[in-house]
């Protein structure tokens, strides 16, 4: 069976297989601790260590096949998609072990993943963990406790493939297209040279073969970053150990802003990278398919009032989500970033002003760095806000 038929099967009953205890974008260690301790019996779960606050990291090893992948989930504690993928992959291995494309990976490999490297900052909703420290900028001082943790797994299991699964935000678009990058994927430089060879080639290729696959589900919707060198980044340093290493960005969907609908895509495309690796056939793919998949450009904002009038000129209001914790929930506060005429960006969503005037619910200007959770349009109340309109 093609790859592309078996995907495609598994989207189409993505909701039987999904962890729906695991929901939205605020994940934490009290949210994946009993969904660790109910996995079955044919998942390894142990505690590899302990954050700087000692809260647990664990990690999920499925298979007993010889050829070893590592993932890690949540480096960043506010990007958690890829955790919520993560234990959807894990029902995935179970229930659709007899599914062709599937069944043959226990066999071949041993997957190792982290489900939450820095709890801590899951906890505060932070990128960095509760020392302030970016714990992908650490690689090499190895300075916080949760960065030892993940190179002391790395040295001790001794992976052939890495997988370094993150979140990236609403601004980035597949190449210079309306069309969002919904994935993106980075086979980090091991060099200042951004060398192309051995196990970064392999990596290039893999991510060629996975893009093919995602091609079908979401065109024209996966980006790849820019590879400049930096050996303090965790992918550039095991990379250049020389392991192929994987970036795995996780991105917006239409409407998705809970992450509900990419954290499929994301499955989708960490089973497309391990069945690959099992099936050791991304070699056939040229190093030119990873190039052809255009870079990333930052030309989106979440909401673009067009040719609104605006202390008396027609102007582009550019609007973007900061994303708060407000009692225990990720909000998400729409704040004016950007009021320019004829703006080049693309919005997700663009509301048409045809040149009237907008002002805020006193009748005032809109500026800049101003949180517009109303706004007055011909006179009519209009709400800026997140929809969730995914199931």
């Amino acid at each position: 069976m093609k790859t592309d038929t078996i995907f495609a099967s598994i989207i189409d009953r993505y909701s039987s297989i999904k962890n729906s205890n695991l929901y939205g974008r605020y994940i934490t260690y009290n949210d994946i601790a009993p969904e660790l301790e109910n996995l079955s019996s044919e998942f390894l779960v142990e505690k590899i260590g302990e954050s700087v606050l000692k809260t647990p990291v664990h990690s999920v090893t499925f298979g007993n096949g010889p050829i070893k992948i590592l993932g890690w989930s949540q480096m960043h504690g506010n990007e958690s998609t890829t955790t919520k993928a993560a234990f959807d992959l894990f029902n995935l291995f179970v229930s659709e072990k007899q599914q062709a494309g599937i069944s043959a990976i226990p066999e071949k490999c041993t997957i190792k993943i982290i489900p939450m490297l820095n709890p801590d900052g899951a906890i505060r909703y932070t990128r960095e963990n509760v020392n302030g420290v970016d714990l992908n900028r650490d690689a090499s001082e190895l300075k916080e406790d949760e960065s030892r943790i993940l190179r002391h797994c790395y040295e001790d299991y001794k992976p052939d493939f890495c997988l370094n699964l993150h979140d990236q935000r609403t601004i980035f678009g597949a190449g210079d297209t309306n069309k969002p990058a919904t994935l993106s994927f980075l086979a980090p430089s091991m060099d200042a040279e951004r060398s192309i060879s051995g196990n970064r080639k392999d990596a290039m290729q893999l991510i060629a073969a996975i893009n093919k696959d995602m091609q079908q589900i979401i065109p024209a919707q996966v980006g790849r970053y820019d590879d400049a060198f930096n050996l303090q980044c965790t992918g550039d340093s095991f990379q250049k150990s020389g392991v192929p290493t994987i970036l795995f960005e996780a991105g917006h969907f239409s409407n998705d802003y809970f992450r509900e609908k990419t954290r499929e895509f994301v499955a989708i495309s960490i089973l497309s990278a391990i069945h690959h690796i099992t099936e050791n056939d991304f070699s056939k793919l040229d190093v030119e398919d990873y190039f052809k998949i255009p870079e990333n450009e930052k030309n989106f904002f979440d909401v673009i009032l067009r040719k609104a009038e605006v202390e008396g000129e027609v102007l582009d209001v550019a609007i973007q989500f900061e994303e708060k914790i407000k009692a225990g929930k990720i909000c998400f506060d729409p704040v004016v970033k950007k009021i320019e005429k004829d703006l080049s960006f693309f919005g997700h969503q663009e509301i048409q002003c045809e040149g009237e005037k907008v002002t805020d619910l006193a009748g005032g200007a809109i500026n800049e760095n101003a949180v517009v959770n109303q706004i007055l349009l011909k006179n009519n109340k209009l709400s800026i806000k997140v929809v969730e309109n995914v199931q």
